[in-house]
């Protein structure tokens, strides 16, 4: 057997364990799979002295990481510390710039930076891999790189975040509303103690990113992406979607839009009404989906585990296999699927001209001419409406909830009947607006 593939890893949180435990239990099985052995030669973490209930007595220890890029007993350097900048990006480049192969989970800085190590990583002829900063577990980008290579994918969307959908699939099946469940998600370990990231969306939007780049061979453009997070969703907002035929999931969604002659990127994440019918609509707890459609493959769906030390590690664990047996990403490595050089540079598209259904769902005082006012709005603008309804009847000088569903139209219609309702004293907080996912 050849000699073995010496890896040095930073970051021995939950996933970094992982990695240890993964290649402990699975050493010979993986080795044969590589074609050589993959060994970790030397490790780093904030604290020497951390339980993390794995042995870590046979690892070189460095208390400065950056350093492991450095090393002769090391061919590629896995990053598992985390954050766009800083010294996770320090590290990343100086192990490239060290002719070190790459593989991370870090989002973020794929999403922030990606380009920038890509190119560095083609120069310097090592692979730069990142199949575990997406969708956990999911072969997500093996199987767009890859399995749809034939493709030209005309869309892709799908479930990016498992907290915010463990959070939208227990809303709907207790009742109970988000900020109770969202401390159960923290609870179990689902939610950070700042959960920020993950309900207000930007997690998603940044493996959005590297994933559109990965499908319609764009340049990453994080900033672009529309996002809005869930945390405007009440108990009521998903028991009318229930009543409507509708489950609420936090999509992103991304395609190549032609509008006006020039084609631009869409991107965006938000909260959508999902039919009962459809295959995300039966995505619950923490997992992820992703659904690309390919002009000759037709819809794909990937699913899975987003998220977790098992299969976060077993992504991690199949990207070192393939750089053991040599596989760089075409012959000067090309970790966005093409070079990226060749990679186009999409102007953002604007989401007003796009057509599609609406919920949109008010909070209004409880009293004569709300709804004529509201109406009123709708019609100025051009929206159509499908259903109203409005919930319940509050106490004396309360609000009640009134939810409709428009007909299908341009979203710029929807924008400017809200801007009409603007700073009317009837509205009590700003509306939510959901599009409906279409097929």
């Amino acid at each position: 057997m050849a000699e073995p593939l010496n890896i040095a890893l930073a970051g021995l949180g939950t996933v970094g364990a992982g990695v240890i435990r993964l290649l402990d239990a699975n050493a010979a099985l993986v080795a044969r799979r590589a074609g050589r052995p993959i060994r970790i030669t030397a490790i780093s973490a904030r604290d020497r002295t951390k339980d993390r209930g794995v042995d870590i007595s046979g690892y070189a220890w460095e208390d400065d990481m950056t350093a492991m890029a450095a090393r002769p007993d090391v061919d590629v350097v896995v990053e598992l510390v985390g954050g766009a900048d800083g010294p996770a990006l320090t590290l990343a480049r100086n192990a490239i710039l060290h002719g070190k192969s790459l593989v991370t989970a870090n989002k973020a800085m794929i999403a922030h930076h990606g380009l920038e190590l890509a190119e560095a990583s083609e120069k310097a002829r090592v692979a730069l891999k990142f199949e575990a900063a997406v969708a956990g577990g999911i072969p997500v980008i093996k199987g767009l790189r890859e399995g749809a290579a034939a493709n030209r994918i005309e869309r892709l969307y799908g479930i990016l975040n498992g907290t915010c959908n463990f959070i939208l699939s227990t809303m709907e099946d207790t009742g109970r509303d988000f900020a109770d469940v969202l401390a159960e998600a923290q609870a179990k370990g689902y939610a950070e103690a700042d959960p920020s990231f993950d309900v207000e969306g930007t997690d998603a939007a940044h493996k959005l990113a590297i994933l559109s780049a990965i499908a319609f061979g764009t340049r990453t453009d994080f900033a672009s992406v529309e996002t809005a997070g869930i945390t405007a969703i009440t108990a009521a907002d998903i028991a009318q979607a229930d009543a409507l035929g509708y489950v609420i999931r936090l999509i992103g969604i991304a395609e190549v839009d032609d509008h006006g002659g020039m084609p631009r990127l869409f991107q965006r994440v938000q909260p959508h009404l999902v039919p009962f019918d459809h295959p995300l609509a039966h995505v619950d707890g923490a997992t992820n989906a992703v659904v690309a459609e390919g002009n000759f493959s037709g819809r794909l769906l990937f699913q899975g585990a987003g998220a977790g030390d098992g299969p976060t590690a077993s992504a991690v664990v199949a990207d070192l296999i393939d750089i053991a047996r040599g596989d760089l990403g075409g012959e000067a490595g090309a970790p966005f699927s093409i070079q990226v050089a060749e990679m186009e540079e999409m102007a953002p598209a604007a989401s007003g001209h796009r057509l599609g259904r609406a919920y949109i769902r008010f909070l209004v005082a409880d009293r004569p001419g709300v709804l004529a006012e509201i109406t009123a709005a709708m019609r100025d603008a051009g929206v159509s409406i499908e259903s109203l309804i409005q919930k319940g009847r509050a106490e004396e000088g309360g609000t009640v909830m009134v939810a409709m569903v428009t007909h299908e139209g341009p979203e710029a219609r929807v924008t400017e009947a809200l801007r009409l309702l603007d700073g009317s004293d009837a509205l009590a907080g700003r509306p939510l607006v959901m599009q409906l996912l279409g097929e």
